[in-house]
C-alpha cells in the first residue's frame, strides 16, 4: 500500500508538470521534440533590463505553449547567450494542462537548461477529483521524476510539514 501511494504521488506530480511546461518527449530521448509550439506571453506591462538580460512581465501574466497555460502576477525571464535560461513566476502561480490537471503555488521557477520546474508555497496539485498538497514540488522534465515535499513542521504549510493526498478511485478520467 505504501509503495502504491509513493508511486501515485510521483506519477501525478510528474504527469502534471511534465505535460505542463514541455512538449511530450519523442520515442528517442536524444532527439528534439516533434512539437515546437510557440511560447506566447501576454501581460499588462513589460519591462526590459538589457544590462541584466531580463524581461519582466507584470499584471495578469499568461504564458501559453501548445495547450498549456501558466498564469501569475509577475514573470521574469532571464537569458544567457540570447537563450531563455530561467523563468521565474511569482504571485498566484497556476500551471494548467488539459492532460495533466492544475498545479498552483505562490512561486515557481523553470530552469530551462536543466529542464527542472519547482513550485513552492502551499502547492496544490489537482486532476479531476484527486488532490495533493505540499510545500514544494520539483519536477525533472527529462526523467519525469518528481518530489512533493511537506515543508517544515510547525508552520502553516500543508498539514504541519506533511504531504497530503486524496485520491478518488471512482473519478472519471476524461482524457
Amino acid at each position: 500500500m505504501k509503495n502504491l501511494i509513493v508511486f501515485s504521488i510521483a506519477f501525478a506530480a510528474g504527469a502534471c508538470l511534465t505535460g505542463a511546461l514541455a512538449a511530450a518527449p519523442t520515442a528517442k530521448p536524444a532527439a528534439p521534440s516533434s512539437k515546437n509550439c510557440e511560447i506566447n506571453v501576454a501581460s499588462d506591462k513589460f519591462t526590459a533590463d538589457l544590462n541584466a538580460k531580463t524581461g519582466t512581465y507584470s499584471g495578469n501574466v499568461v504564458v501559453t505553449q501548445c495547450e498549456t497555460k501558466l498564469r501569475a502576477d509577475t514573470v521574469r525571464i532571464t537569458t544567457v547567450n540570447n537563450q531563455a535560461d530561467k523563468v521565474n513566476a511569482a504571485g498566484n502561480v497556476v500551471v494548467d494542462s488539459p492532460k495533466s490537471g492544475t498545479a498552483t503555488g505562490q512561486s515557481g521557477i523553470y530552469d530551462v537548461p536543466k529542464k527542472v520546474v519547482t513550485l513552492s508555497g502551499n502547492v496544490v496539485l489537482k486532476k479531476n477529483k484527486d488532490v495533493m498538497r505540499g510545500a514544494q514540488l520539483t519536477i525533472n522534465l527529462e526523467t519525469g521524476q518528481a518530489t512533493l515535499g511537506g515543508g517544515v513542521k510547525g508552520t502553516s504549510q500543508a498539514g504541519n510539514g506533511r504531504v497530503q493526498a486524496v485520491f478518488s478511485p471512482n473519478s472519471t478520467n476524461s482524457n
